[in-house]
């Protein structure tokens, strides 16, 4: 009795299966966070990755498809937006990005096949760029809550004034260089240097990724997998969809196309009123003279006679129409400038002697004033001013220093000064490390000796009533240099002279390229450049960056020894004129406006860039320990 008492009590108490596990449905978040173990697949990012440097690739030369840049961030952005990092993401942008500089950059392996190797390193830096920029702007999106409006510009052109200045720097391939031919819009330059215009593209491409349907990113099977078991199908694929992507939806987008329309728009406003306060005034009538030699011409010294000749010609028919500067390009002037300093013996020359070169004759170049006496007679012949590219060798009691130099000559005082180079092309004028790692030289076209030393300081060129700030090379691409010659100056400089060689790449979009983004420095510094250019393309550019017709483009046929005034741009195929001898000649509209950005520097680029290394940064330091065990590096926040 007592045993079956026991026995209908434990019944009692012992609570029937469905009140001891009730049955409770989960909600949505609860199936979806089945899945969060399980990334999406890389087929997604590789789509948008590659996507993305297509269209990147196609804004600039040779396409230049400047209006695709406003939508070639927009495929890769989808990646910002999802809260999971797919399979391979940053993988896929690394090798994405690494394309698109091996066919952006391909113009580099036309110089020499050592350059190859260096063509490959820079690849490879400049790949790096993209995965960086996405886990930046992940973070400041997904951990800091940040528009994508507001946060893919401000890391992007972080990221560009980081690769302009990083290591001598890489200025080249801005989103801005795209939109060269928009010019109202690329006025802004005078304020936040040519990064305000990339600020304006990426901005515009961020939000134009935000309206991208949640079900193209579905589609693209950008969220992980939910697995939903069959006795919840019931439950709303919208809703299953609205979850997994809550993080991916762009909220009030009026209020983002509202933001990035009014940036254009006061862009737009500003280029316009800043274009209506110029009065441009005849200055000095310049000559650019361009040849046409590759570099293989330039060093070989059986081609020395033909190279200056060829160069003298064309001097003498800008003659005709009485410039008050001639302009030959870099290096143009194939026998070398010596210098000796005070004190230095016949002892210490000897020491410094190339292997080829006899000794007698070594020590009598040194005593000889051939090149500047040459000078003089160029210039007086010319009765004009005379800006020429050469090789400086500078004899101290340290030992024989060689530059990059423009050489300035007065028809009353023959040679008066000269500029050296001071930006130096890495692995094409130096190679870092030398002595420590000697390999390195394999990777440049140069022989063990090559290399120049970096010039001490900028020079300017006062002739007749004008003042000229020569720069030498890729020189003319570097914003934060141009900057400082600009507003270092002790007064103001009417017109840069460029003096370059782009020899080494044979008919390709560097030349091309080349040009475009010099343009930018004339608008930032409201000052006109001149730009005398071995192969091309040589070009006289207004302050407003506005490439202008020459009112003579004498070209020299060799075939038939004639020449000829045609249009520095092809009328065939609309294309400016390169690999032609030929002669530019017009009086340079000087510029009374003043920048913001020549007197305060890179305030803009340095601000995004603070922040774009501070969401870099950031996102390194909030990674799960069990996420990272489990996927390995991940720089995603909000996972």
């Amino acid at each position: 009795m007592a045993s079956k008492l026991m026995t209908d009590q434990q019944q009692t108490s012992s609570p029937t299966p469905e009140k001891a596990k009730p049955r409770h449905e989960p909600s949505v978040r609860d199936i979806v966070e089945l899945a969060r173990s399980q990334p999406a697949p890389a087929r997604g990012a590789w789509a948008c990755s590659l996507t993305t440097m297509l269209l990147l690739w196609a804004s600039f030369t040779p396409l230049n498809y400047g209006w695709l840049a406003w939508l070639s961030l927009v495929p890769m952005l989808q990646l910002v937006r999802i809260e999971r990092k797919t399979r391979w993401m940053y993988r896929s942008l690394f090798v994405s990005g690494l394309v698109w500089s091996v066919f952006t950059l391909q113009w580099m392996r036309l110089g020499d096949p050592a350059m190859v190797p260096a063509w490959g390193a820079l690849s490879l830096y400049l790949a790096f760029y993209f995965p960086v920029f996405i886990a930046a702007a992940r973070t400041a999106v997904l951990r800091f809550g940040i528009p994508m409006v507001v946060a893919v510009p401000l890391v992007w052109v972080g990221l560009e004034y980081l690769r302009a200045t990083l290591m001598t720097g890489f200025a080249w391939y801005f989103l801005a260089h795209t939109q060269w031919a928009w010019t109202e819009l690329i006025q802004i330059s005078d304020v936040t240097g040519a990064y305000g215009v990339s600020f304006l593209v990426a901005a515009s491409a961020a939000c134009v990724a935000g309206l991208v349907p949640l079900k193209w990113l579905e589609k693209l099977k950008l969220f992980p997998p939910v697995q939903v078991p069959k006795e919840f199908e019931h439950l709303p694929a919208e809703g299953i969809l609205a979850e997994n992507s809550s993080r991916a939806e762009f909220k009030r987008p009026w209020l983002h196309i509202g933001f990035s329309v009014a940036l254009v728009a006061v862009a737009l406003s500003y280029g316009f009123v800043r274009r209506g306060q110029a009065e441009f005034k005849d200055g000095p009538r310049i000559a650019l003279v361009q040849g046409h030699f590759p570099s293989s011409m330039k060093h070989d010294g059986t081609e020395w006679e033909k190279i200056f000749m060829i160069h003298d010609g064309l001097t003498g028919q800008a003659v005709k129409h009485q410039p008050d500067l001639v302009v030959w390009p870099e290096t143009m002037y194939r026998e070398p400038l010596q210098v000796l300093d005070e004190g230095v013996s016949e002892t210490d020359l000897l020491r410094m002697a190339p292997p080829v070169r006899s000794q007698s004759r070594w020590l009598e170049s040194w005593e000889s004033h051939h090149v500047p006496d040459h000078f003089r007679k160029m210039a007086e012949m010319a009765n004009a001013g005379l800006v020429i590219g050469v090789d400086t060798w500078h004899a101290t009691k340290d030992g024989l220093n060689r530059y990059n130099s423009a050489a300035f000559i007065s028809p009353q005082t023959g040679l008066t000064d000269r500029y050296d180079k001071m930006h130096r092309v890495l692995f094409g004028e130096y190679i870092p490390l030398k002595k420590e790692m000697p390999w390195l030289r394999k990777l440049t076209p140069f022989p063990e000796h090559y290399g120049i030393q970096k010039g001490e300081s900028a020079k300017l060129f006062r002739h007749g009533k004008w003042t000229f700030a020569p720069i030498i090379c890729f020189e003319d691409t570097v914003p934060q240099l141009v900057r400082e010659i600009s507003n270092g100056a002790d007064e103001s400089i009417d017109v840069f002279v460029n003096l370059t060689n782009d020899g080494w790449f044979a008919d390709s979009s560097e030349q091309d390229q080349h040009l475009i983004t010099a343009t930018f420095r004339a608008i930032e510094t409201r000052t006109p450049m001149v730009r005398a250019v071995n192969t091309g393309v040589s070009a006289i550019i207004d302050g407003d960056g506005i490439v202008l017709e020459p009112d003579q483009f004498l070209i020299f046929d060799e075939e038939h020894r004639r020449m000829e005034n045609g249009s520095m741009r092809d009328p065939e195929t609309g294309e400016w004129r390169k690999n032609i001898h030929a002669t530019l000649v017009m009086d340079v509209p000087l510029d009374n406006r003043t920048s913001f950005y020549a007197r305060n520097g890179d305030w803009f680029g340095m601000s995004c860039c603070f922040g774009a290394v501070f969401f870099f940064v950031a996102g390194m330091f909030s990674r799960k320990p069990t996420q990272a065990r489990a996927n390995g590096p991940n720089f995603d926040s909000g996972n």
